[in-house]
């Protein structure tokens, strides 16, 4: 039976104005390889950890709801582009536009058929859970391998799920969206003990096939307090937690990839590797966020000068090099002539050499009064690609909670 969509209250929603010509955004979109699709407002699901929460540093532009006319014109842009081997379509706009659960729009599950229907190409699509069963189930049937479906699960424990996501769909729905062939894979999270735990046997136990994407959620500058307490706190659960999971034996791929320090310790060999390859002097300064810089100062210490940037710009607990803005270098800077500066800062999917704010390397030179060497070998491809590779759960707990070494990582001081 098909399971009914619920509506959001009214309260939740704020609407945008229809600009008198959008296609100049969903090109922007759709050159990036998004399916620029819109429910004309702010995101009325609400999730008080979401990061769209406060995202003043970049300017967005919004199209207004999508209509049947901008469907059509969107399928036939896209039909016309070339199918890439391994590529996917992105299921939304988030490039330029803001990051909304699109399947709230009313047409969403039959213009999704549409695009699999009448393009040869794949797609990658998030969403709380906002999918018509058994729709939904039926289209992977029928295009098997053309949706790579993560299924934002987030919790299933129902005071934190209240707290988190009060206007989510149910846990009765959720059950019906993982029972079946069509979600890849689901994320969730630690945020007390038995919960991360609790929900990757719940979600085993009704489908063995889906990878099971765990970790914490990371708090950001705009969190309401009770939030970021919450998700701090699932962070020191964390490590028992993963025990558990993986003490559980569950026969589903399991990853947890959402800690940075994790990923920087579990990829050490290969960001030291790859430091030696950059032919630094020890005067050269080069930018890194933390968990990078600790990296470095426990197995390359004075092998150059390590300019840490917090990632003041998302505030919280942000710790990635890939999303430093340069406002955040800039703030720590103290009179550098030259800086390096990783590719990955550099390479937002907007182009034109921006980083996520959407600022370029030449307005940020122009304000620093430095030159800046671009470190081409530190690059997105490899981030994507090569830091994932020890992002299994078994690895987190064979090489980080079960290896001394991880408590010096964790103790190196950050430099003020």
């Amino acid at each position: 039976m098909a399971t009914e969509i619920p509506v959001i209250p009214t309260d939740a929603r704020l609407t945008y104005e229809r600009p008198s010509d959008p296609r100049d955004v969903l090109i922007k979109e759709m050159e990036k390889r998004k399916i620029p699709i819109s429910i004309g407002k702010t995101c009325p699901v609400k999730c008080t950890f979401c990061y769209e929460i406060d995202h003043g540093y970049r300017k967005t532009e919004e199209p207004g709801k999508t209509t049947q006319e901008d469907w059509n014109f969107i399928l036939d842009y896209i039909s016309r582009k070339p199918t890439r081997p391994g590529e996917l379509w992105v299921w939304g706009g988030n490039e330029y536009m803001e990051w909304t659960d699109l399947f709230l729009h009313p047409k969403a599950m039959e213009w999704l058929e549409d695009f699999l229907k009448y393009t040869d190409k794949s797609l990658h699509m998030f969403t709380v859970g906002y999918v018509h069963v058994p729709k939904i189930h039926q289209l992977a049937v029928q295009y098997p391998n053309r949706m790579n479906f993560d299924l934002s699960v987030i919790t299933l424990h129902k005071d934190y799920r209240k707290a988190l996501m009060p206007h989510a769909p149910s846990v009765s729905h959720l059950m019906k969206v993982l029972d079946g062939p069509a979600v890849t894979s689901a994320n969730f999270y630690s945020f007390d003990a038995h919960t991360m735990s609790e929900d990757a046997t719940t979600i085993s136990r009704i489908n063995q096939n889906v990878l099971l994407w765990m970790g914490c959620l990371t708090p950001l500058k705009g969190m309401e307090e009770n939030t970021v307490q919450i998700l701090r706190q699932g962070k020191q659960y964390l490590p028992e937690e993963a025990r558990r999971v993986y003490e559980a034996g569950l026969p589903n791929i399991q990853t947890i990839h959402t800690e940075p320090a994790i990923t920087a310790f579990l990829n050490r060999h290969k960001i030291i590797t790859l430091f030696d390859l950059l032919g630094l002097e020890k005067r050269d300064t080069v930018v890194m966020a933390k968990s990078v810089y600790r990296i470095l100062k426990m197995y390359r210490k004075n092998r150059a000068r390590f300019l840490c940037v917090p990632n003041a710009t998302l505030g919280g607990d942000s710790d990635c090099t890939i999303l430093l803005t340069f406002d955040d270098i800039l703030k720590r800077l103290d009179g550098e002539k030259v800086v390096h500066l990783p590719k990955v800062v550099i390479e937002s999917p907007r182009g034109n050499g921006c980083d996520i704010s959407g600022v370029t390397l030449d307005e940020f030179e122009a304000k620093a009064r430095c030159k800046v060497r671009i470190l081409h070998k530190v690059n997105t491809k490899l981030a994507d690609t090569k830091l994932w590779q020890h992002g299994y759960l078994s690895h987190y707990i064979r090489d980080y909670l079960s290896n001394p070494a991880s408590r010096e990582f964790e103790q190196i001081p950050i430099a003020a």
